[in-house]
């Protein structure tokens, strides 16, 4: 018996799936047979998806996602998955490609070439979309740069007898554990000081 089977993807566990969710069954997808992942888009290995592919679709069934990037966002790998689809005769309707959803009884290869046509087309503006946000992300890290704004850790403080120990740990009288313990750090953070003082040390 052919089933029908919808998907919904975000990329984070903060962001909520219920637009897409509602649009599956208002679409008339039973909730039992709606997968959704928490997931980025750039890569299909995510765990709803792959349980979509390996255990529930089976020939003959249908995919259904609201919007063509909810799949993923990488132009290539979309192509990849939808000719897996076709070919293990699964059918994929994307519910904003008009033309995926219709029934063209004996004609389906004109739907096919209309289809690929607009999913192409899609594809190309999600691809595109997605290195506009990554472009964003490094514009903005550059102007907060410019501003001051430090990313990453924070800086640990030095201690204040830290050059009478590096003195030290440089004339042979205290070891790198004695002098961790004279600082009160761990060793992680000893040997960035250490590693950062004798760089200081080179360029003087």
């Amino acid at each position: 018996m052919q089933k029908e089977f919808g998907y919904a993807r975000v990329s984070t566990a903060r962001q909520h799936e219920d637009r897409q969710v509602q649009a599956l069954l208002d679409y008339g997808i039973e909730e039992r047979n709606i997968v959704v992942d928490k997931e980025s888009g750039k890569d299909f290995n995510r765990l709803g998806y792959l349980s979509l592919k390996e255990k529930w679709l089976r020939r003959g069934d249908t995919l259904v996602v609201k919007e063509l990037d909810r799949l993923g966002r990488n132009k290539a790998k979309i192509r990849e998955e939808l000719e897996w689809f076709r070919a293990e005769g699964i059918r994929v309707k994307i519910l904003n490609v008009p033309t995926t959803l219709l029934d063209c009884e004996g004609q389906d290869w004109v739907l096919d070439m209309v289809s690929d046509i607009l999913i192409e087309v899609m594809a190309s503006v999600a691809e595109e979309e997605r290195v506009k946000i990554h472009q964003r992300q490094a514009e903005g890290i550059a102007i907060a740069q410019e501003k001051g704004v430090v990313f990453g850790r924070p800086v640990v403080a030095k201690p204040d007898n830290f050059e009478m120990v590096m003195a030290l740990v440089d004339s042979g009288q205290l070891k790198a554990v004695e002098a961790m313990r004279e600082l009160g750090v761990k060793k992680t953070t000893y040997y960035k000081m250490r590693r950062s003082f004798l760089q200081a040390a080179d360029r003087v």
